[in-house]
């Protein structure tokens, strides 16, 4: 920390050296630390839901985002990815070209695991333990973590077909990045990246007119020529795409590479770069698929069901991702106001600036329990059907509550820093841009609402394995146990399910953090979330916590550590 002592007045030095430039009340920076040793929550979180194994991984990358990568994500921002149609001769190369930095960050990443761990390693508490390397690498930076979802995320998918799966998964899941723009066969390892969304369609992926047509043989691991444009392509310079076209069987799933088996340029084409509001490291695009050469992943017309565990995937970081911001805004937060004075005393012993730092703390520590909770369900999952049946609601549920809580939560934590904060030297003002991504990317927050009234529809079970779960935290707490009442009989009227779906999935997400606080968490991290979240009449906005909530308690456990 640095002096917030104001210097004394001396008239006579002043006018011999009218430097008006002395810096005082100001904190240091919040670099040049191990960030998975500086979060007491995170550590915690990690070992209850059963990835303590991978502390040897968590604790070497955590040096490098809490270091040089700091610096790299900076970069790799300021220097936006440029697209370059054609090369100096008039060939078509269709090139994204990305600032060093962007390739550092990628590199350190795959070859830490961050897009394979739970496929290399399959055992308990790999899902957590891989989910806390992203945790760590989204506050360096967001934008690259999208192909790095996307990678590891792709593997359930491409799995099912074994053709293509023998070639490919081997290299995805290596832990080797080549940015080289060369056909897949020549490289080491690759990055995937996806293209569902059209115009017309958006969430909804039937309303897709893209075709495919057999090359010579139907069927799974067969080539198909696909025609038609993509709205938005994430990542476009991966090695390959997942992407959805119609065959004359319906919607079907095709990975479409950038090079041909032959080595020749296949036709995907890329039309512009979107000009996004946060997430700008990443490339996103729109893309044109003229004849492009594509292998059919599953059968003709299953194209959902194919993809649809890349979604699930995608969705549960999405849900890490969003808790990861809030803890990088909030870890800023905590440390600028630990080094500076306002009115007389240091800013973080104000009353109110402590009511909004524990507030901001609490709903922190809440979003990272419900993801790794969440990771340890899909570790679960192949043995154990309670588990498996959970992962069903919890992702959706997780994904919209937590993304949703992200802009706000961001702005706050800016609005502790100040005008400091504004200022685009600071992180908060990319933090702020990045935070409502997760929330529209990979279906929103209807989407999500939606996907909980099909799964209970569907799968009735499901909900009776959330109540089982959320019984377990009961006589703890009567705030608790009321809710949970109360959440039960709103369940019981299926009136205008569809139309109520918010404020059904909203309490859903708040028992379900509630119950995990409880049970496996700091209790007075727990008290204070039932105080301020389940109990009626409170939480408007975020510093409105009730008297009595050990609020200096909460904030020495969430001020990031600084060895």
């Amino acid at each position: 920390m640095t002096n917030t002592k104001q210097p004394p007045f001396n008239r006579d030095q002043h006018l011999a050296q009218p430097n008006t430039h002395e810096v005082f009340n100001q904190p240091a920076p919040l670099a040049d630390y191990n960030l998975y040793q500086s979060d007491q929550a995170l550590q915690h979180w990690i070992g209850v839901f059963g990835g303590g194994w991978a502390k040897p991984e968590l604790t070497a990358y955590g040096a490098r985002c809490g270091g040089d990568l700091i610096e790299a994500g900076f970069a790799a921002n300021t220097v936006e990815p440029t697209f370059h149609s054609h090369d100096r001769f008039g060939q078509r190369i269709d090139e994204v070209r990305f600032h060093p930095a962007y390739h550092e960050l990628m590199k350190t990443a795959v070859e830490a695991g961050v897009p394979s761990l739970p496929w290399r390693e399959p055992k308990a508490g790999a899902h957590v333990a891989r989910a806390g390397l992203e945790y760590l690498h989204m506050h360096a930076d967001a934008g690259s973590a999208c192909p790095l979802t996307m990678t590891f995320a792709a593997v359930p998918a491409i799995a099912g077909t074994e053709s293509v799966a023998k070639d490919w998964l081997p290299k995805i899941t290596a832990r080797h990045y080549d940015p080289r723009n060369v056909p897949f066969f020549e490289k080491a390892g690759l990055t995937i990246g996806m293209a569902m969304t059209e115009k017309q369609g958006g969430s909804d992926v039937r309303a897709n007119t893209t075709r495919a047509y057999p090359i010579s043989k139907r069927g799974p691991g067969e080539r198909y020529q696909l025609i038609g444009h993509k709205w938005f392509c994430s990542a476009p310079m991966c090695d390959a795409f997942l992407t959805l076209a119609h065959t004359e069987a319906g919607l079907s799933c095709f990975l479409l590479p950038r090079w041909r088996p032959d080595g020749s340029k296949n036709a995907l084409f890329i039309q512009r770069l979107k000009d996004k509001l946060g997430n700008r490291s990443n490339a996103s695009s729109e893309i044109e698929f003229r004849g492009a050469e594509a292998w059919l992943l599953g059968d003709e017309g299953r194209g959902v069901p194919t993809i649809i565990e890349m979604v699930a995937m995608t969705r549960f970081d999405c849900t890490v991702g969003s808790a990861a911001l809030i803890r990088a805004a909030t870890a800023q937060a905590l440390h600028h106001t630990s080094g500076r004075s306002a009115f007389g005393k240091p800013l973080h012993d104000q009353p109110l600036m402590q009511n909004v730092l524990a507030d901001l703390a609490i709903e922190s520590e809440a979003a990272l329990s419900l993801a790794l909770r969440i990771g340890h369900s899909l570790d679960q999952a192949a043995d154990s059907e309670h588990e498996n049946l959970l992962a069903r609601l919890t992702n959706p549920i997780g994904k919209y509550w937590v993304c949703k809580r992200t802009p706000h939560l961001t702005y706050e934590a800016m609005e502790c820093i100040g005008g400091v904060g504004y200022v685009e030297e600071n992180v908060l003002p990319r933090l702020y841009r990045e935070a409502p991504v997760n929330a529209i990317w990979e279906g929103s927050g209807n989407i999500q609402c939606l996907d909980v009234l099909r799964a209970v529809q569907k799968t009735p079970d499901a909900l009776t394995a959330l109540f089982q779960e959320l019984d377990q935290a009961r006589t703890q707490s009567p705030q608790y146990d009321a809710h949970l009442n109360q959440l039960q009989r709103d369940w019981a009227n299926t009136n205008d399910l569809e139309y109520r779906a918010r404020a059904l999935v909203d309490p859903m997400a708040l028992a379900l953090q509630a119950s995990i606080l409880l049970r496996h968490g700091d209790p007075d991290i727990a008290d204070a979330f039932i105080a301020s979240r389940l109990t009626p009449g409170t939480q408007v906005n975020l510093g409105g916590l009730p008297t009595g909530i050990n609020c200096k308690k909460i904030i020495d456990r969430a001020v990031p550590v600084m060895s």
